[in-house]
């Protein structure tokens, strides 16, 4: 075979090989793509119930309120009578726990069981930024406190959020305070579950 007809042929089979491949793209790939797609939005998009079915067949195992995805747990402790009493009975809170200032964001945290996931210690009036407390910095009396984690990625991995409830509770009984949930409505048991079963 002569040169000539070589670079016929392996032009011939890369145009078969070309069609093949078009092919290949044509009926295989666009239409799963169309398929991916339309499974992302069929999920995104909320389901529609008829609501007479859905009052004819409550479903008793339904949780009172829609489950969202939550980002961070988050409670307050309004404190009872804000003073320089409970300024320093928060200081020396803070320091029993090991707590460390982040001068950058004004707030404690607190490592427990995660360090790579710390418990944020945050003002609640207003929301946001804590005086160092550790360091004297002069303030006006704290009025609540925020304690904030967010959720382990998986539920094995939850001993921060055993802390977390358990550093709520001792905050609570330590200020005689109110302790609210993420929605301003008073903690209870069933929020502290909640929030140890995500």
């Amino acid at each position: 075979m002569d040169r000539t007809t070589t670079i016929i042929v392996l032009a011939f089979a890369s145009l078969v090989l070309a069609a093949i491949a078009t092919a290949i793209f044509i009926y295989v790939i666009v239409p799963w793509r169309r398929r991916r797609r339309a499974a992302k939005a069929a999920a995104s998009r909320p389901v529609q119930v008829d609501s007479s079915e859905e009052a004819q067949e409550p479903d008793a195992h339904a949780p009172s309120k829609q489950t969202k995805k939550v980002t961070q747990h988050s409670l307050f402790i309004i404190f009872d009578q804000p003073s320089e009493d409970s300024d320093e009975r928060l200081t020396q809170w803070l320091r029993e726990k090991d707590a460390h200032y982040d001068a950058l964001k004004k707030i404690f945290l607190i490592d427990g069981q995660q360090p790579s996931n710390p418990i944020t210690i945050a003002n609640a009036f207003p929301p946001g930024e804590m005086p160092d407390l550790l360091r004297g910095e002069t303030h006006a009396p704290i009025k609540g406190i925020s304690l904030l984690v967010k959720p382990p990625l998986r539920k094995r991995r939850n001993q921060q959020m055993h802390v977390y409830v358990e550093l709520a509770k001792e905050m609570q009984t330590v200020f005689s305070g109110k302790m609210l949930n993420d929605e301003r409505e008073l903690a209870t048991d069933s929020t502290f579950e909640q929030i140890i079963g995500e």
